[in-house]
């Protein structure tokens, strides 16, 4: 369960209104969760509209450098770990489980075939494919973040900074989301249509998400508590 520490830092992400749930129950529901984050990335990437907004700025990333796309996202994922340490909210085993589960999950998806032929389907079809692969991504982060156990390294920065800035998840998310395919793109990455649906639908319906599973993002330090961060970097 996600507390506010006695120096103001924030918990293992984020918590529910009630209480998180404990030990075997914690961990059903992160996988629980992981599994539908690697389902809604699935769904989307077989409708062939485009990868998500974070893809587009590893891919971008391996344009301009000699990293692969692999690299590059696991590279990316630990420095956003270490942000999000940095801003208050400490990894967990829930981080670990996301950095590992979503990426088995989603290989043993694609492995199976399944919607194989959905880019080949009509237009409107594959938009609905792309917004029901919003709406699982969504609920999935709403359902394993609830655990408990950490949160995986975007969705870290997302409460991060939501807690810090006091903002609405949803406008914090869909904030990020935006600038990270700006940057891919600009960087060379490749974009479509389905990534810029992800990137401005993705925090209204991360936001929603939260809402209807009860989720809370921890608060961020308090007045006292900033101030000794401020003295502590002056001296």
């Amino acid at each position: 369960m996600a507390t506010q520490s006695r120096d103001g830092g924030l918990g293992k992400g984020a918590k529910s209104k009630s209480s998180a749930p404990h030990g075997l129950a914690a961990w059903i529901r992160l996988l629980a969760g992981l599994w539908l984050f690697a389902a809604g990335i699935v769904l989307a990437h077989r409708s062939g509209m485009g990868v998500s907004p974070w893809d587009v700025f590893h891919d971008g990333i391996r344009q301009v450098t000699p990293l692969s796309f692999g690299v590059a996202t696991i590279l990316v994922g630990v420095l956003l770990v270490g942000v999000g340490a940095i801003l208050g909210v400490r990894p967990g085993p829930g981080t670990l489980a996301n950095m590992v589960a979503i990426g088995v999950f989603a290989d043993v998806m694609l492995a199976t075939g399944i919607a194989g032929d959905l880019d080949a389907r009509s237009l409107p079809l594959r938009l609905a494919a792309v917004v029901a692969g919003v709406g699982l991504v969504a609920l999935g982060s709403a359902l394993y973040i609830g655990a408990g156990l950490g949160s995986g390294p975007r969705d870290s920065l997302m409460l991060a900074i939501s807690a810090r800035t006091r903002a609405r998840v949803g406008i914090v998310r869909a904030l990020i989301e935006a600038g990270v395919l700006a940057v891919g793109w600009l960087l060379g990455g490749a974009a479509g249509v389905g990534t810029v649906l992800f990137a401005f639908g993705i925090g209204p319906a991360v936001e929603l998400a939260f809402r209807l599973l009860r989720v809370q993002v921890p608060a961020g330090p308090d007045r006292r508590t900033r101030r000794r961060e401020r003295a502590c970097v002056d001296s």
